[in-house]
């Protein structure tokens, strides 16, 4: 089991409307992203402009998918999607090799599956449409705006990003392009079984950022300097996290975190709303020409055998599926398996 701790860390707070302001508000934004993203890898992100009707709107939505009977969600499994799109029940998804207690609903950007004569590559499999549950006719059009406004948010983040790095402010765009890979995901943690209270295990998210809204219950816990720190949540804030393309872009410089979720211990129910930014599947990470002083502080990428970074995105996002959701993976591409083997 793992032990969970109760010292929090005391995350940055970042003010989008900072951002906004433009002038001296909008450099001390940069200048304070580039600290966090520095230190901790992770901040909490205020007044980005989402109200909280509609925050609470979306985590009801969640709530209400997670109530339907078991039938009901059944009908839209990920396990029948070779695009990785749909519901997951409790312990269907892994990490480190571990179930993981929640079960979740993950979406992408809606699209149709490419021609199979035109998949030159596997990764092109996550290219295809989403499965949305007749039960709740709201639900597609509610969380696609969510996505949108999220990626718009992100794009955000990574012009600020660029600047504290001392690039362009448009250094990212070419990779991520008219139709970046966007993937949200619908979580529910519930009370922890008596013999495994990992909710999701240690691991680093593949795409550029990430960010997460989490309900009033704790759990989210982040490595800091070889400890493990409770992140605690501050209502209508996301938590923001770099990603693996992040860490490759920038050489290392910054660093991809390592975070996981404890299952809660009470008789509570745990929700949250992760959203992952990544680029489009085609790109290549780009390589920033860091100036002398940051490039001196940087290591290059992190070196996992059991998790090789890939520059090209949609390499390094199929990676990640195939090994967080066997079910799928062995339904659809058992030969990958095998040969992998």
């Amino acid at each position: 089991m793992m032990q969970q701790h109760h010292v929090t860390l005391p995350l940055p707070v970042l003010k989008l409307a900072q951002w906004h302001q433009g002038g001296a508000a909008r450099v001390q934004f940069v200048e304070e992203l580039g600290r966090a993203a520095r230190e901790y890898g992770f901040f909490y992100l205020t007044d980005h402009g989402i109200p909280a009707a509609q925050i609470e709107q979306v985590m009801t939505l969640s709530q209400q998918f997670f109530q339907l009977p078991a039938a009901q969600k059944q009908q839209v499994a990920m396990v029948n999607s070779p695009h990785f799109r749909g519901y997951s029940t409790i312990g269907s998804e892994l990490t480190n090799g571990r179930s993981d207690q929640r079960e979740q609903f993950d979406y992408m950007q809606e699209e149709k599956a490419l021609d199979p004569a035109a998949m030159t590559t596997h990764w092109h499999h996550l290219i295809g449409p989403n499965q949305w549950p007749s039960a709740l006719p709201s639900m597609r059009d509610t969380l696609l705006t969510w996505q949108q406004q999220l990626s718009s948010i992100s794009m955000e983040l990574l012009e600020a990003f660029a600047l504290a790095l001392e690039q362009a402010p448009t250094a990212f765009h070419r990779s991520i392009g008219e139709q970046p890979y966007t993937h949200t995901k619908l979580i529910r943690y519930p009370q922890r079984p008596s013999n495994n209270n990992q909710g999701v295990g240690a691991h680093k998210d593949p795409g550029y950022l990430t960010l997460v809204l989490q309900d009033e219950q704790s759990g989210l816990e982040v490595q800091h300097q070889g400890e493990w720190l409770s992140v605690v949540p501050l209502p209508g804030a996301f938590v923001v996290n770099i990603g693996e393309l992040l860490e490759l872009a920038s050489d290392g410089y910054l660093q991809a975190t390592y975070h996981r979720v404890v299952s809660p211990n009470n008789a509570q129910e745990r929700y949250s709303i992760a959203f992952f930014m990544a680029a489009q599947l085609a790109a290549e990470v780009p390589y920033l020409a860091l100036p002398a002083h940051l490039k001196r502080l940087a290591q290059g990428p992190s070196s996992d055998p059991n998790n090789p970074l890939f520059r090209q995105v949609g390499q390094n996002v199929f990676k990640g599926r195939l090994r967080s959701h066997p079910d799928v993976a062995q339904r659809f591409y058992s030969e990958l398996l095998k040969n992998a083997g």
